[in-house]
C-alpha cells in the first residue's frame, strides 16, 4: 500500500488541498473544498479512497481559528494531522522555486512536499482543551484589562468628589472600598454615615474595618475639598455597574477554565504557586510539550531567553528578547514568587542568583527558567512535582 501526503491550504470560505503519492512523488489530485459540511465530507470520501489512515499524512499551516472545524472534523473521523509552521513552508518555498508567487493552489502543493521531508508529528489528541482554554485565558486577559480600565476611570471621579477617599484605602480600591462607592457614593453621604452604617461596613469587610477607621473615614467626608455634583454621581454609578459585571464575567470564564484545566490535569499543577489559572495559561499557551524536544524552545517560545550580540569585534548576552507570548511570560514570572517564599530548592536558587549581584527581576528570570525546565523534566516523565527528586 503506498503511502499520500496530502497538503491543504486553509482558507475563510475553501481550503485548497493537493495530494502526493509517496511512492512517484507526484501529484495525484489537487481539489478545492468548500469550508462546510459537503466540503469536508467530499475530502473524507478523497481520503478513503486512497489508503489506510496509518498510511496517510496530512499537514497545514496553523492559521489560527479557521483550521479549528477541520481539525475537530479530522479528530472525530480518527485521522491524525500535523499543523505546520508557515514561516517553515515559506523558508521551504524560497529554497526549491526562484519564482515569487503566492497562490493557493502552489501553497497546498509546498505543504504535501515539506510534509514529505520531516519527521511525521500528528497533533495531539488534547488540542481541543488547548483551543478552548487559549480562547477563554485570553478573553479573561483582556477583561482583566478592562476591568483596571475602569477603576482608573473611578479614581479619576474620585479626584473631583472626594479627593481623600483612595489615599484613605492606601491607594488601593479593596473590597471595602467599593461597597462604600456602591451604597454611598457622595462624600456627603459617608458624612452622614451611622452606628447602623458601621455594623453593615463591619460585615462587608469581614471585622477588618475598625471603629477608629469608620470615624477617620466620616471626618475626612466632612471635611473634603471636593465638589458635590450629581453628574459625578451618575458617571461613578455607571462606572461602578461596568466594574461589576466585569468582575462577574471574569469568575463566570474563571471557573470555565478551572473546570476544563482540571480535565487535563498537566503534572506542572503539582508545583507550589502554579494554580489552576496560571496552569491554563501555560497549557493553553504551550499546547502539547512533547512538540517541545528541549527546555531551551520553550524558553524562546516564552521569549524569555537573552539575546546574543556575537559579531566579530565583540560577543555579550544581551536583554530578554521578549518575543513569544506576553500572557505566558507574565503567568512564569508571577509563579515564581510564591516558589521563592514557600519553596527551599527556588528560593535557594534565588538566594544564589541575588548573591552573584544580580537585581530582583533578573534572578526572577533565572528562576523562571528553572520552572520551565521543571516543567518540561515533569511533562516527559509523566510524573508530579517532588521536591526531594529536585536538585
Amino acid at each position: 500500500m503506498s503511502m499520500y501526503f496530502i497538503g491543504i491550504d486553509i482558507s475563510k470560505y475553501k481550503h485548497d488541498c493537493c495530494i502526493i503519492s509517496a511512492a512517484n512523488q507526484k501529484v495525484v489530485s489537487k481539489v478545492i473544498i468548500k469550508n462546510n459540511k459537503a466540503g469536508f465530507n467530499e475530502l473524507l470520501t478523497i481520503i478513503h479512497s486512497l489508503a489506510n489512515p496509518a498510511d496517510i499524512r496530512i499537514g497545514f499551516e496553523s492559521t489560527a481559528h479557521y483550521a479549528l472545524n477541520l481539525e475537530l472534523f479530522l479528530e472525530n473521523a480518527h485521522h491524525s494531522f500535523m499543523e505546520v509552521n508557515p514561516v517553515l513552508i515559506k523558508e521551504y518555498k524560497k529554497s526549491t522555486t526562484l519564482r515569487r508567487t503566492k497562490t493557493d493552489s502552489v501553497d497546498c502543493e509546498s505543504i504535501a512536499r515539506w510534509l514529505m521531508t520531516v519527521e511525521y508529528k500528528p497533533h495531539s489528541k488534547g488540542f481541543y482543551h488547548s483551543y478552548s482554554l487559549k480562547s477563554l485565558t485570553r478573553l479573561r486577559d483582556r477583561l482583566i484589562r478592562q476591568r483596571s480600565f475602569y477603576l482608573v476611570k473611578i479614581t479619576n471621579v474620585l479626584d473631583h468628589t472626594f479627593p481623600e477617599f483612595k489615599p484613605f484605602f492606601n491607594e488601593r480600591l479593596s473590597k471595602t472600598a467599593i461597597y462604600l462607592l456602591e451604597n454611598y457614593g457622595s462624600a456627603e453621604k459617608m458624612a452622614h454615615m451611622n452606628s447602623a452604617s458601621y455594623d453593615k461596613l463591619r460585615c462587608a469587610s469581614r471585622g477588618k474595618f475598625s471603629i477608629h477607621q469608620f470615624l477617620r473615614l466620616k471626618e475626612l467626608a466632612a471635611n473634603t475639598v471636593g465638589v458635590n455634583n450629581s453628574i459625578f454621581d451618575i458617571e461613578l454609578n455607571s462606572l461602578l455597574t461596568l466594574y461589576n459585571s466585569l468582575c462577574k464575567e471574569i469568575k463566570t470564564l474563571e471557573a470555565e477554565i478551572t473546570k476544563l484545566i482540571e480535565e487535563v490535569h498537566p503534572h506542572y499543577m503539582s508545583i507550589p504557586g502554579i494554580g489552576p489559572i496560571s496552569a491554563a495559561v501555560i497549557y493553553a499557551e504551550y499546547g502539547d510539550i512533547s512538540n517541545f524536544s528541549n527546555p531551551g524552545q520553550m524558553l524562546a517560545f516564552a521569549g524569555i531567553e537573552p539575546g546574543i550580540n556575537d559579531s566579530g569585534t565583540e560577543s555579550h548576552g544581551g536583554r530578554m528578547v521578549k518575543h513569544g507570548s506576553s500572557q505566558l511570560r507574565y503567568v512564569l514570572l508571577n509563579a515564581c514568587l510564591p516558589l521563592i517564599r514557600f519553596d527551599i530548592t527556588f528560593a535557594t536558587y534565588y538566594a544564589k542568583k541575588r548573591a552573584e549581584g544580580k537585581k530582583h527581576r533578573v534572578a526572577i528570570t533565572h528562576v523562571a527558567k528553572k520552572l520551565i525546565r521543571v516543567i518540561y523534566a515533569l511533562e516527559r516523565q509523566d510524573v508530579d512535582f517532588n521536591v526531594q527528586k529536585l536538585r
